[in-house]
């Protein structure tokens, strides 16, 4: 007698680099990509052989038109969600804080950006990242 076992689809797993960046006035930076409505942070998906503060400085190079220093990006930890834009795909994000100067320029991809009060985010469309881990643990200013 033979089993048969289904099988458990697994959810791939897309590593990106994020970031937690702040005005004066402690609105948070987000980003829309050009096709979705989902607004997220700012950032993207690491290389193979990168490393996550550099793949940082790329991203927000590439979509923000801003130079930032990866040694200047505190590291606030790795944390998994479900991908924002990517059915059945999750991603583990590795989240940083910085400053930036100048003002940012959506580039490449990023068809809007915003600066986002967070005590207004209700009943907007948010990345899960955003929604689940950067609003409730970095929404407030320090």
């Amino acid at each position: 007698m033979t089993s048969s076992h289904s099988r458990i689809p697994r959810a791939r797993t897309i590593r990106i680099a994020a970031a937690v960046i702040r005005d004066d006035g402690g609105r948070l930076l987000l980003v829309r990509k050009r096709g979705t409505s989902t607004f997220m942070q700012a950032g993207g998906k690491i290389e193979p052989g990168e490393l996550p503060a550099a793949a940082l400085a790329r991203e927000l190079r590439e979509e923000l038109g801003i130079v930032v220093d990866p040694g200047a990006a505190s590291h606030l930890g790795s944390f998994s969600a479900p991908a924002a834009n990517e059915p059945d795909a999750c991603v583990e994000a590795e989240l940083f804080e910085l400053s930036i100067t100048g003002e940012p320029v959506p580039a490449a991809e990023i068809e809007e950006m915003m600066w986002l009060n967070p005590e207004l985010a209700s009943g907007m469309e948010l990345a899960p990242l955003t929604a689940s881990i950067v609003l409730p643990r970095y929404g407030r200013r320090p």
